[in-house]
């Protein structure tokens, strides 16, 4: 047997002499075909050769572009989001207006145009456990109605905002803007550059009017092309807080493609108020007035909620703001087969416990 074995030897380095010397001639055969001097017939060998090779097995198939991950309550239950899957993000408050976080999957309903669907993913965010990433733009007035002494008090604000959110690993970018949207510091993860972006933020020369629409569309359109997507395996939270008087002039794109555009992008919008509005036009007694940007529906119908300043609660406000900014469940469903992908629109309605009020970042998607 061992003398059978020997002898088997020779012939097999023979073997592997020869497909050594037949993968150097195919591949200086396929040099001169790249160079256009093979002969014609030696080009049919080696058509005929490679057509007798083996097949190579198919690689699987890697998950569609654009998909991310989000980490459940369970960090071991990692969910990979395809194309297919419809995320909702929600955000529950009671009567007080304070943040709900102790529901769960079946205290919620999800209709798709009026019809219910089950809720194939379910994630919100715990006291303990990982903590969901968001990506901010802050998108500050600057026109003439702002005075130096707000862009400092809102300056201190962003700042409280961003060092609670901090150790999400989460981004932020700061843009100004009046006749025109300037971009101070792009989407960063350091507190030293988005300290650079508010000193220029003070330095910033008053405009004479306030794009705020526009504004509002170039910082949905940077999110969507500079922000990360996911950090950590988790899907980031995406949302633009815009501190202004309320009083948007001279924009070219209307409030309604605004809107849409959020609601596509999955993105919610945050407003604050300066103020120098509310002060003039409200008594002490009474609830500051609502503002034409608070009438065009920008923040409620992507999400987000419109707050009014004060000179004393800058800090408080902005720090309430980033709580409710993380405070949102998650859902997702995969819409039924037939008509999945028809180009139509679809309306969403989430709905939980009676007393509680429930604010969807996007009434409805495209499938």
């Amino acid at each position: 047997m061992i003398k059978e074995a020997r002898a088997r030897r020779p012939r097999l380095r023979v073997r592997l002499a020869r497909a050594r010397l037949l993968a150097l001639s195919s591949a200086l055969a396929v040099a001169l075909v790249l160079a256009g001097s093979l002969p014609a017939s030696t080009r049919s060998q080696i058509q005929r050769n490679d057509s007798q090779r083996p097949e190579q097995p198919k690689q699987p198939r890697q998950p569609a572009t654009g998909a991310a991950e989000i980490l459940p309550e369970d960090p071991d239950d990692v969910l990979t989001i395809d194309t297919n899957l419809v995320l909702v993000d929600v955000t529950v408050t009671d009567a007080e207006g304070r943040p709900v976080r102790d529901l769960r999957p079946e205290d919620f309903k999800l209709y798709e145009d009026g019809f219910e669907r089950p809720i194939s993913f379910f994630n919100v965010e715990r006291r303990t456990g990982a903590k969901r990433p968001v990506a901010v733009v802050f998108l500050v007035d600057v026109s003439g109605s702002v005075s130096p002494e707000e862009v400092g008090r809102i300056t201190r604000a962003m700042r409280a905002f961003s060092t609670s959110l901090y150790e999400r690993e989460s981004v932020f970018a700061l843009v100004s803007f009046g006749m025109r949207v300037r971009v101070l510091q792009e989407f960063t993860a350091s507190a030293e550059k988005l300290e650079r972006g508010y000193r220029k933020l003070e330095r910033e020369p008053n405009g004479l009017s306030t794009h705020t629409y526009d504004a509002v569309d170039d910082a949905v359109r940077l999110l969507t092309r500079h922000a990360p997507r996911s950090r950590g395996r988790r899907l980031l939270k995406r949302a633009v807080v815009v501190v202004t008087d309320g009083f948007p002039v001279g924009d070219t794109v209307s409030p309604k493609t605004v809107i849409e555009r959020a609601n596509n992008e999955e993105v919610s919008i945050y407003t604050v108020t300066l103020p120098s509005f509310p002060r003039f036009m409200a008594s002490a007694a009474d609830a500051p007035l609502p503002t034409p940007l608070d009438v065009s529906g920008l923040a409620e119908k992507t999400g987000g909620s419109n707050l009014y300043a004060t000179a004393q609660n800058f800090e408080p406000l902005f720090k309430s703001l980033a709580d409710e900014v993380v405070s949102t469940y998650v859902l997702a469903f995969y819409p039924p087969e037939p008509g999945r992908r028809d180009g139509r629109y679809r309306q969403i309605r989430v709905a939980t416990r009676p007393g509680l009020n429930v604010r969807q970042n996007r009434p409805g998607y495209k499938s």
